[in-house]
C-alpha cells in the first residue's frame, strides 16, 4: 500500500513542517485504520474516502480525531495536486472550508473542535526552547512566548504524550484555540521552526494555514 506523505506548515524556505500520512480510504477498512495510523507513526494520518467530495477520516496514533489542523491543511493541499479542488472538507466535527492565497493553504474551524490543551505562557522564547519534553508525561501542553507581541508573532512548543507524540512539530488545532483565546491573528513558529498563520473570526471561528510540500512516498505492507 502506498502512503503519500506531505510536510505541513513548512517555513518560507521550505524547511521543517509536520509530516502527514495520506492513505486511499478504499485500501483500508474503517476497523483497521487505527492500527495502520499507529504503525505509520505520524502524529496524524488521513484516510481519504471521497476525494471529489473531500470526505476524510483523521487518526492519531491513539484514536480518531473529529478535527485536526495539520491534517486538514495538508490533505486539502494534496487533493488539489491530484486534481480535486477540495474547497470544503468533511470531518466528524463539521464542514471545513478551504481557502488558498499564494502558497498558503488555510482551513476554517471552530476553536472548540480540537483537543484540550494546558496553556503556559512563558516569559521569553528562550524559556520555551529550553523546555524538556520528558517533563510532560500526560495530556496536551502548549508552551508559548511572544517574540513580537505588536505583530502577533510568538514561539511555541507542544507536548502531546496522550497521542503518542512526545513533541508535536506543528499543531493546527492548538493554533486555532490560542487565536480565539487571544482574539487576534497570529504568526506562530512552533517546534524546530514550522510556521502557522491564523486569523481570528467572530464567535470563536478561526482559520489556520501555512505552506505544504511533498515528501517521499512510503510503502506499507497491509
Amino acid at each position: 500500500m502506498d502512503v503519500h506523505v506531505v510536510r505541513v506548515f513548512v517555513d518560507s524556505e521550505g524547511a521543517f513542517g509536520n509530516p502527514l500520512g495520506i492513505v486511499d480510504g478504499a485500501q483500508v477498512p474503517p476497523a483497521d485504520r487505527q492500527r495502520v495510523a499507529a504503525e505509520l507513526g505520524y502524529s496524524e494520518t488521513v484516510f481519504v474516502d471521497d476525494p471529489a467530495a473531500g470526505r476524510i477520516q483523521i487518526f492519531s496514533q491513539t484514536g480518531e480525531m473529529p478535527f485536526a489542523g495539520h491534517p486538514t491543511v495538508g490533505v486539502a493541499w494534496w487533493l488539489r495536486t491530484q486534481g480535486h479542488p477540495a474547497d470544503v472538507l468533511h470531518v466528524p466535527a463539521g464542514e471545513v472550508p478551504v481557502t488558498r492565497t499564494g502558497d498558503i493553504t488555510s482551513v476554517r474551524a471552530h476553536a472548540t473542535w480540537g483537543s484540550t490543551f494546558e496553556w503556559h505562557q512563558l516569559p521569553t522564547p528562550e524559556d520555551v526552547l529550553a523546555a524538556d519534553p520528558t517533563s510532560y508525561s500526560a495530556g496536551h501542553t502548549f508552551l508559548w512566548s511572544w517574540t513580537d507581541e505588536p505583530s502577533g508573532r510568538l514561539r511555541a512548543r507542544v507536548f502531546a504524550p496522550a497521542m503518542g507524540v512526545p513533541e508535536d512539530e506543528a499543531t493546527g488545532s492548538a493554533a486555532t484555540q490560542l487565536t480565539a483565546r487571544l482574539a487576534r491573528d497570529l504568526h506562530i513558529t512552533q517546534g524546530a521552526g514550522s510556521e502557522l498563520l491564523t486569523t481570528n473570526l467572530p464567535d470563536d471561528w478561526t482559520t489556520v494555514g501555512g505552506r505544504v510540500l511533498p515528501a517521499p512516498t512510503r510503502s506499507l505492507s497491509y
